[in-house]
């Protein structure tokens, strides 16, 4: 359909002078006149093909059925409440389609709900919002079925398989606390991330438990296994207690990397502040090093150094030693590709600042609502890594066919 306007026709519309922003976008302005009288034009067209003839046309008589005037609708749309004429036919046989029979809303106007309340707004907080923007009162009742239909969207999702088996080659996971209303205690939110054999990357799935433990990622494993996740290659997980034996007992052959980032910034929690500086070079040392048997040597230098001053780091280390080392195996351009979670962290700061926005949540419904939202809502374009051909390659070898069966 062509959406070009003829220099003539503007100028019709622009009739009158110069122009104020209200004379466009007011309550009467041009744009919700033009709306309305665009609507009212359809909506003619659509009884004019249902009847069969032009209004006035003598081929109408002894139709059978005919005009009978018109009835007046408040429809809800994105420039605020606009009454329309919806055309009728005296048979009764007429069903528009632009603007349906019992429909209030036009398109747009609940994606504007949707959006608000992915923000953190409260139901409270969107009402004063249009009505303050469109002069428009909408009930919390309406408010709460527009986003209600965002359960349908999740639970679809959540329950959702792929056509054919995926092989993931890299998954990692992000999770935020949250308070319920007239609880004691919080809730915790997860999202699960992963990555294709082409480096596109995608959240696949929301889960909230009060707790996190073996039992609760046992769950989001075979979650994700009987939605068609087929194999993970490579695990990065943050230290989590219990994971990485649940990523393995549902996907025996993955590989699980720990975080060298946050395994980092807990070994810091452990030192003053005075001494940071000269002990990062020392950590830093274990993880640059050209493999995993230097890496040994390297945290063996770090304990005789620091170890008496700071004996709980070490410790730390040698507790994590069979999650810290699986990175060595690649070169040094790949591992910084899959030693950190840093890639999810950006999804996971704005999840948190949508939570403290809103606060509490009165039920789990409310919580996923606003969590999946400001997922889709966040905007995060994960860019390809630089080295992702190399790292092709050498995934190839060292997972043979697992790798190569990602590409079907």
């Amino acid at each position: 359909m062509a959406t070009d306007f003829s220099p003539e026709i503007l100028d019709q519309l622009l009739a009158g002078g110069s122009l104020k922003p209200e004379d466009l976008a007011g309550e009467d302005g041009l744009f919700r006149r033009l709306k309305k009288a665009l609507l009212e034009r359809a909506l003619g067209a659509e009884l004019t093909h249902h009847l069969g003839y032009e209004k006035g046309d003598p081929a109408g008589r002894g139709s059978g059925n005919s005009r009978n005037g018109t009835s007046s609708k408040a429809l809800l749309t994105d420039d605020g409440e606009i009454e329309i004429e919806v055309p009728r036919d005296r048979a009764g046989t007429f069903e528009p389609v632009i603007v349906a029979k019992g429909q209030t809303r036009f398109d747009g106007f609940d994606e504007k709900i949707i959006s608000l309340y992915g923000r953190g707004m409260t139901v409270r907080e969107i009402q004063g919002h249009l009505a303050e923007l469109y002069g428009t009162e909408v009930s919390p009742d309406l408010i709460s079925k527009v986003t209600d239909a965002i359960l349908d969207e999740v639970a679809n999702g959540r329950a959702g398989r792929w056509k054919r088996s995926i092989r993931w080659s890299s998954s990692t996971r992000s999770g935020s606390r949250f308070a319920m209303r007239g609880w004691s205690r919080t809730r915790q939110s997860t999202s699960c991330w992963a990555s294709l054999h082409r480096a596109q990357k995608d959240v696949l799935g929301l889960w909230i438990e009060q707790t996190e433990g073996a039992k609760f990622w046992l769950k989001v494993m075979n979650d994700l296994r009987n939605r068609g996740v087929a194999d993970i290659l490579i695990a990065v997980v943050d230290g989590l207690k219990g994971f990485p034996e649940a990523i393995n007992s549902v996907f025996p052959k993955a590989m699980v990397q720990t975080c060298i980032v946050h395994l980092i910034r807990n070994s810091l929690s452990f030192v003053s502040w005075k001494d940071r500086k000269a002990i990062l070079p020392s950590i830093k040392a274990i993880y640059h090093a050209e493999n995993a048997d230097a890496a040994l040597l390297r945290l063996e230098d770090f304990e005789a150094e620091w170890g008496k001053r700071y004996p709980a780091i070490g410790a730390a280390w040698r507790r994590a030693w069979e999650h810290v080392i699986p990175f060595f195996a690649f070169a040094p351009e790949i591992r910084k590709m899959i030693y950190t979670t840093n890639t999810v962290e950006a999804l996971n700061r704005s999840l948190r600042k949508i939570i403290k926005t809103r606060g509490s949540f009165p039920n789990d419904e409310a919580a996923m609502k606003l969590l999946y939202l400001a997922i889709r809502n966040a905007g995060i374009h994960w860019r390809r890594p630089v080295a992702w051909t190399a790292a092709m390659g050498q995934f190839a070898i060292q997972f043979g066919e697992r790798f190569a069966g990602s590409a079907d």
